[in-house]
């Protein structure tokens, strides 16, 4: 796949995570002949405004023109931080994006939003800038730890969940693996879902919303944290809380289908949390408006919607969902 990488712009920075290998690393290094390269913190210890000013200074350093381009190579977080460089230097330059990670091809490469953290809460300085090119090498999926690739499955199922139902069996398979034999068609149709509804809605205006399912109360988990908890285990924590906030405002009880995936998942287990802890964070949620925390819930598969829920209801359904995932294993 390396040697198909083809990129018109001459002058190119890559940026890439301190925890990629090295090998690899050079690799795409010997493809792209990159004017500079710059590592980062690995995961979300790179999503900062200081790692960004850092980034942007380099990029300056660099003289990296008006039509030169920015390359975010590594996992989600790499491919935020990178996206937001691109946007923000010069007003925005070219982006394109290698994920090496499952939860990168899936959902943080496609569909142009970039960004970092604050410790306020995830995500919430960034920018809407599509990439030029999007390089999938399904190979780098098999470097991963299963507990990497087990997390990065939250998106696959959410796009299940939301859109197509078909997902939900196959990503539970044997075969949704490095090297299955199904894995690639399965990947195939859950990044289209999700290729899909950005290209319908870039800027989340209406119906990108629903790709936040579970992500309310996952953000909050992250945040709390510190980010101990990883994003495809908070997603995969907050899509069971969505579930029973569905049921209880009347939706079908979807909770067999997020518990089943939690068993499959096996995330890791969550520290002592309370409601009070992580309401405020909830109700800074980049869904959140004037009128208050919004929540992406579903009336039945492939059936989302969105809407504010009672604080009366969010405290039941929390106690609900924290006493059925107090100790996932």
């Amino acid at each position: 796949m390396l040697s198909q990488l083809q990129i018109p712009q001459r002058h190119v920075a890559l940026i890439y995570p301190a925890d990629l290998p090295r090998q690899f690393v050079e690799a795409v290094q010997a493809s792209l002949s990159p004017t500079v390269t710059i590592e980062v913190p690995a995961r979300d210890d790179c999503k900062t405004l200081g790692v960004l000013g850092g980034v942007l200074s380099m990029l300056a350093a660099a003289n990296i023109p008006r039509d030169g381009a920015v390359v975010g190579l590594g996992g989600g977080a790499a491919t935020d931080l990178a996206g937001f460089a691109a946007a923000s230097y010069l007003r925005g330059v070219a982006f394109y994006t290698l994920p090496t990670t499952l939860l990168g091809m899936v959902d943080a490469a496609v569909g142009g939003k970039t960004g970092i953290n604050l410790p306020e809460g995830k995500n919430l300085v960034g920018a809407f800038h599509p990439p030029k090119a999007v390089w999938c090498d399904t190979d780098t999926l098999a470097t991963l730890p299963d507990a990497v690739f087990r997390e990065g499955a939250a998106e696959a199922y959410k796009h299940g969940l939301i859109a197509d139902a078909s997902l939900l069996a196959r990503v539970l398979s044997p075969e949704f693996r490095p090297g299955g034999v199904n894995l690639e068609a399965t990947l195939a149709d859950a990044i289209a879902v999700k290729a899909g509804v950005v290209t319908r809605d870039l800027t989340e205006q209406g119906e990108r919303a629903y790709l936040n399912f579970g992500h309310t109360l996952a953000h909050a988990l992250e945040a709390v944290t510190d980010h101990a908890v990883t994003h495809g285990d908070a997603v995969g924590y907050g899509m069971h809380y969505a579930a029973v906030l569905s049921r209880e405002m009347g939706g079908a009880d979807l909770t067999p289908h997020t518990l089943a995936f939690l068993a499959w998942q096996r995330p890791a287990p969550l520290p002592p949390l309370t409601f009070e802890a992580v309401m405020p964070y909830m109700a800074r949620d980049k869904k959140a408006d004037a009128g208050g925390v919004r929540f992406v819930l579903l009336h039945g598969l492939a059936r989302p919607y969105l809407t504010r829920v009672p604080e009366d209801l969010l405290r039941k359904a929390f106690q609900e969902w924290q006493g059925t995932v107090g100790d996932p294993h």
